[in-house]
């Protein structure tokens, strides 16, 4: 009997030590999960080169935070116009690019600087003007070329960014359609970002381009009013474009790759598609990731 009562006690014995150890291989396996679920990179610093239109929009702000959360990725980014962005990128300083000029991004990725363009969101360039829109443009339903033709027409007071922006690459397509090559006192060019375009604008009560997310960002410091809104000619899609390693064999293509994901996840995409409303009554971006 004794025996008996000794191999019972064996047996549970051998019961807790294989439960114990259950019950550590799951917390561990649960523990690594959780762990998992974040890139282990070697290297979590990202340099991103953009655009003014989007970094005055605070987007980048708003989803840092958020992205070193998720991913460990610390973002760092330069805002110059989409010409000098491409420049810093094909100089090696920076690890991918976000633009908003396609025949300059379709020349960065053929002359083998960067990968595929990514389409992630798109808005709209407009003119903004003063309200007494002394060009008559306003609420007109002129195309953007026509619109242009009435500013120069009337050599009403026009701001233009002259900085091989998104933004002025454009403008002068624009003013190529109106068959309009813009001279004279009326036409300011100022060498400056969008943000500071538009103070100038309004300082000088003059028509300008914007992307019309970086308005709304400034709306309330402006007085100036949307002349010409959202037509056709106007589309200002964003892309994303990572770096080529084999360009570039210091790029951090481990982050790039998995910002790339991220960025491109349901739940991001919606995030910037949700962006602005509750502070400007309508999203600053469209996104057509996908479409």
């Amino acid at each position: 009997m004794s025996n008996f009562f000794a191999k019972k006690s064996i047996f549970k014995r051998g019961l807790y030590v294989l439960l114990t150890i259950f019950l550590i291989f799951s917390f561990t396996s649960c523990s690594s999960a959780a762990t998992n679920d974040k890139p282990q990179l070697e290297d979590v610093n990202l340099l991103m080169s953009t655009t003014t239109s989007v970094n005055d929009t605070g987007l980048l702000e708003y989803l840092a935070p958020i992205l070193e959360e998720d991913t460990g990725i610390v973002l760092e980014w330069v805002s110059q116009g989409t010409g000098q962005a491409i420049q810093t990128a094909k100089d090696g300083n920076a690890d991918l690019i976000l633009v908003h000029a396609k025949t300059d991004e379709e020349a960065f990725v053929a002359e083998g600087y960067g990968l595929e363009r990514i389409e992630i969101m798109y808005n709209y360039f407009v003119f903004v003007g003063p309200k007494a829109d002394p060009a008559g443009i306003m609420d007109s339903g002129l195309t953007a070329s026509e619109a242009l033709a009435k500013i120069s027409e009337a050599s009403a007071k026009f701001v233009s960014r002259g900085d091989d922006s998104g933004t002025h690459k454009k403008e002068l397509k624009l003013w190529t359609a109106a068959n309009i090559a813009p001279s004279g006192d009326w036409y300011v060019s100022a060498g400056k970002g969008m943000g500071d375009v538009l103070t100038m604008a309004s300082e000088l009560q003059a028509y300008t381009l914007t992307d019309k997310a970086t308005y709304l960002s400034m709306k309330d410091q402006l007085d100036l009013e949307i002349v010409v809104d959202a037509t056709d000619d106007l589309l200002n899609q964003y892309t994303v474009i990572q770096v080529d390693p084999e360009k570039y064999s210091e790029t951090n293509t481990e982050a790039s790759d998995a910002f790339v994901k991220w960025l491109t996840s349901d739940k991001v995409l919606a995030l910037i598609g949700e962006y602005g409303k509750d502070k400007y009554g309508e999203a600053l971006f469209t996104i057509n990731f996908g479409k």
